[in-house]
């Protein structure tokens, strides 16, 4: 390896480190026990009706953000095409389930893969709000 080569991994070393001492670190949120303390226990045909539910599929979506063009510019798009969205960098992204919004997060990369981490969730009040 070259000497200028050594030298850009020493800066970029550096800056890794900088930056991850800066970043907050990530914790373990603190839940509310959401136990059955209280409540009688489930039935065998309460529990078989639930565990339907549980399984029933959904479809969770990120969206980055919208814009609307006319047909003739729709037709026009090639690869290498941008198009410009509603959204400004580094806004969180919307969270949908069945084109519902519940939730907003930023991207991560984990394992060579793209998720979402979560940073706000959409409370049910608010959820039913928005569909009336």
């Amino acid at each position: 390896m070259s000497d200028e080569q050594n030298e850009l991994d020493d800066v970029w070393g550096e800056a890794m480190a900088e930056q991850e001492a800066t970043e907050p670190q990530v914790k373990r949120a603190e839940l509310d026990d959401f136990s059955d303390a209280g409540a009688p226990p489930l039935t065998g045909e309460e529990r078989r009706k639930l565990d339907a539910i549980l399984d029933i599929p959904v479809t969770i979506s990120m969206e980055v953000g919208r814009s609307q063009i006319s047909i003739r510019n729709l037709l026009q798009l090639n690869q290498g095409s941008v198009v410009e969205l509603d959204r400004l960098a580094g806004e969180p992204l919307d969270v949908m389930v069945n084109g519902t919004l519940i939730a907003h997060g930023e991207v991560v990369v984990v394992n060579d893969k793209f998720g979402i981490r979560l940073t706000d969730v959409i409370s049910q009040t608010e959820r039913i709000r928005k569909l009336k």
